[in-house]
């Protein structure tokens, strides 16, 4: 193991290799609580893909695993070390390369934080729609590995439908690049779309051409107050059978509301079991019309209240109440966050399993999610020092994963597998799949090199 990190001390400068012990640990994990991590070898620190090449194919001579991180803002281990890996961080590799105006798009490299490339596109009357909840401190490159969504997803989909083409390293450290930059184009095996999402596994993202659209309208805001869940559950049916386009429809329950009122000191309505969050972007009395017919539905199905917000700041407000929502439960207690997405038509039958559940097996239990896409965050809550509720916060995790597939749904909308959730990945695909997915790997990584144990498991390939 010394030779290997001399071999990274000889190609690389003083500032990219990082070996202190104390400075290695908070490399160790992303923000998924309870999955276990190793401790690193040593920590690349990249600053171009010169330095990723040269960690990779190092790696690959000693037969090193490489664990690549973003801004380590994942939820579901993937970027968790391994004992006596190379942890190969991107977070250096924060520069906009090119925004270009007329033929919309932009590249990036992957350290790049979500929220700085969104500003940074919208100087130019640009709009780059993937927002999930952590953008201010979520990379670029972490949302392609983890094929990451966000609040804006009912309207404007996800990462991959903005991702026109990649630059790849892999697993012998030669590098890809997939993609194009124009609007159309299909040639050949559509490699962009089989990257993104892969957690790592299959090659490490070093570049990004992003589709970029028009800037939209200014944001029509409302929330609606319901004294149930399931009610709430049943009003986003209706609100999405009604066919009006909404750019944003959130759900918070009063665990959540709570949680986010004493992290935040904000005054949120505490007497209400749950709270949609409703935004449309269609721009002038279309937007009006949007948000008009989502409080008449919403009082239909038992609304107590329907607030318009006044004025854009206030909707910014309840906007920040939603991304701040994750971060306010982390601050109850050790987390375990479940991102399963249901068919919209059973969003109300999930909700009312899931606060069955947390009642059943007396555990905290915040729900919350994105409301418009089916895609739920029931986020188990519970003192990790205490092993009865450690076991029954996994318990209560476990049986939320069930019921999502009981229901038509999938174990994850947008956090990815990692370790986390790699047993379940198995149960919902299944095992014709599952050999699907160990050929692509041993095909792109035969020595199995690049985070392994992600995902799927591979055994000695």
């Amino acid at each position: 193991m010394s030779e290997v990190v001399e071999r990274l001390r000889q190609v690389l400068p003083p500032e990219a290799l990082v070996t202190d012990p104390d400075r290695i640990q908070s490399y160790r994990y992303d923000r998924a609580m309870f999955c276990p991590a190793g401790e690193p070898l040593a920590v690349v620190l990249a600053r171009e893909t010169a330095h990723v090449q040269a960690a990779v194919r190092i790696a690959a001579e000693a037969g090193v695993p490489v664990v690549p991180q973003g801004a380590r803002s994942g939820l579901s281990g993937a970027a968790n070390a391994l004992d006596g890996c190379i942890v190969v961080s991107l977070e250096k590799m924060d520069r906009i390369l090119a925004i270009e105006p007329v033929d919309r798009y932009v590249v990036t490299q992957p350290g790049v934080f979500n929220a700085v490339l969104s500003r940074a596109v919208a100087e130019q009357g640009l709009f780059y729609p993937p927002d999930p909840s952590s953008w201010e401190f979520c990379s670029i490159g972490g949302n392609l590995s983890t094929n990451s969504g966000g609040l804006c997803c009912v309207k404007y989909g996800v990462t991959t439908d903005y991702v026109l083409g990649l630059e790849v390293v892999l697993a012998d450290g030669r590098v890809l690049r997939t993609g194009r930059k124009t609007v159309k184009g299909v040639a050949g095996y559509d490699l962009t779309k089989l990257i993104v999402g892969s957690e790592g596994t299959l090659g490490i993202i070093t570049e990004a051409t992003l589709a970029l659209r028009p800037a939209a309208a200014r944001p029509r805001t409302m929330a609606a107050l319901f004294d149930s869940g399931v009610a709430a559950g049943e009003a986003i049916v209706e609100i999405i059978r009604s066919g009006v386009s909404l750019s944003l429809l959130e759900i918070m329950d009063r665990t959540t509301i709570k949680a986010v009122n004493d992290f935040k000191r904000m005054d949120l309505p505490t007497e209400a079991a749950a709270m949609l969050i409703a935004q449309s972007d269609a721009g002038g009395e279309a937007g009006a019309a949007d948000v008009a017919m989502v409080a008449k539905l919403c009082r239909q199905y038992g609304a107590i209240e329907c607030i318009e917000a006044d004025d854009p700041a206030e909707g910014e407000l309840l906007l920040e109440a939603r991304r701040a929502a994750l971060v306010a439960l982390e601050h109850l207690g050790t987390t375990m966050i479940d991102d399963v997405c249901v068919p919209r038509s059973r969003l109300a039958d999930f909700i009312g399993a899931v606060e069955g559940i947390a009642t059943e097996v007396d555990i905290t239990v915040g729900v919350l999610g994105h409301a418009g896409d089916g895609n739920m965050h029931p986020t188990v809550v519970f003192d990790a020092t205490d092993p009865e509720q450690a076991r029954r916060a996994q318990v209560a995790f476990d049986r939320i994963m069930e019921v999502g597939l009981e229901l038509g749904g999938t174990i994850t909308g947008e956090h990815g597998v990692g370790v986390l959730k790699r047993d379940w990945l198995a149960q919902e695909i299944g095992p014709v799949a599952v050999d699907v997915h160990r050929a692509i790997k041993a095909a792109l990584d035969p020595q199995n090199i690049l985070n392994p144990g992600k995902v799927v498991a591979v055994g000695s390939l």
